[in-house]
């Protein structure tokens, strides 16, 4: 697994206005905690932390959080983002203690659709239900990634949480909550071609009204004029 190291740096002030100032400084506030250790909170580059949050590791990876030259193996938590603007708020980091698992959600990469039978037959479409699995592991044999093998995939097919190939020391901890959870992470089928049935052409009803109707909606006729004696 590769290293992902990341700097910061301690600070002392606290508080809604303290953070503010620190972002407007261009830093973001974060706090570290776990691993029987007290909570820590720190600040980091928002420029640097910016490029980092960029790649998929900075989510799915030990990270090496570097301290005022101090490291500690963390694990990001939680990110707070700004609702429109480009700009992280806040950070949370927990560290983890090398001989305790952690469960943690891991991205699952795709490889050779293209290339399989399903990917080269015209109508079938190949369906990734997830996109990312939650798995347990000492931290040394956390993943970044896992690899999902897509070139027999052929159309019918269903690959299944069961079926994924996992690193040694990798569990998959939904699986054992019975067999009701081991869902579809892929499926490839027929596409659906979905045509709008025209509207029936309805002929506008013409009422045609009964004899007594009739009779009774005619105007009285008016009465002969009397004869003269």
């Amino acid at each position: 697994m590769a290293t992902h190291n990341i700097e910061a740096s301690s600070r002392k002030v606290e508080g809604k206005g303290a953070s503010r100032r620190l972002r407007h400084a261009g830093q973001v506030p974060a706090i570290v905690y776990g691993a029987g250790g007290n909570p820590e909170n720190v600040q980091l580059n928002h420029n640097q932390l910016w490029l980092a949050s960029q790649n998929e590791w900075f989510y799915s990876s030990i990270l090496h959080l570097s301290v005022d030259g101090t490291s500690q193996k963390v694990l990001l938590r939680d990110m707070q983002r700004h609702p429109f603007k480009q700009q992280i708020m806040h950070l949370d980091f927990q560290r983890i203690d090398e001989n305790v698992a952690i469960r943690f959600n891991v991205p699952l990469h795709f490889l050779n659709q293209d290339a399989s039978p399903a990917g080269k037959t015209a109508g079938v479409v190949v369906l990734h239900e997830l996109n990312e699995i939650r798995v347990s592991s000492l931290p040394r044999d956390l993943p970044e990634f896992i690899e999902v093998d897509l070139s027999a995939l052929d159309l019918g097919d269903i690959i299944h949480l069961s079926a994924l190939k996992l690193p040694d020391g990798v569990t998959i901890p939904e699986l054992k909550l019975g067999r009701e959870h081991d869902v579809a992470v892929v499926i490839a089928r027929h596409a659906r071609v979905e045509v709008e049935e025209e509207a029936p052409v309805v002929a506008e009803a013409v009422v045609v009204p009964s004899t007594k109707a009739a009779k009774a909606a005619a105007p009285a006729a008016a009465p002969a004029p009397a004869k003269k004696k």
